[in-house]
């Protein structure tokens, strides 16, 4: 996953300070890609779980990494718009804006 974007500072900072859970995190991810999902819809369904529990910093890494699979700015839109029914309106105007962040503020 070398084509994924520059993970943040902290977050190197954390895993330079804490490698073993560096090593763990990173079989967790690659346990979930054992499956018949490519990487750009299983990017859009974490984008979907980071939405549903109302992780500002997993949203805009969702983000940032399904753009970098290929998914389409219209794409990650789609997805916080079928959030709405079960988030409500509060709530999914606050990840828009989360999503909006790393977009730019357009289409």
């Amino acid at each position: 996953m070398t084509d994924l974007p520059k993970p943040p500072a902290q977050y190197s900072a954390f895993i330079a300070r804490y490698p073993l859970l560096g090593e763990a995190w990173d079989k967790i991810a690659e346990a979930g890609t054992d499956g018949p999902l490519d990487d750009k819809t299983a990017r859009l369904v974490k984008l979907g779980v980071a939405i549903g529990a109302m992780r500002e910093g997993a949203v805009h890494a969702s983000v940032r990494k399904a753009l970098a699979r290929g998914a389409a700015p219209a794409e990650i839109e789609q997805v916080v718009a079928l959030a709405a029914g079960t988030l409500g309106l509060p709530s999914t105007v606050a990840v828009f804006s989360w999503v909006r962040d790393v977009l730019g503020g357009g289409k």
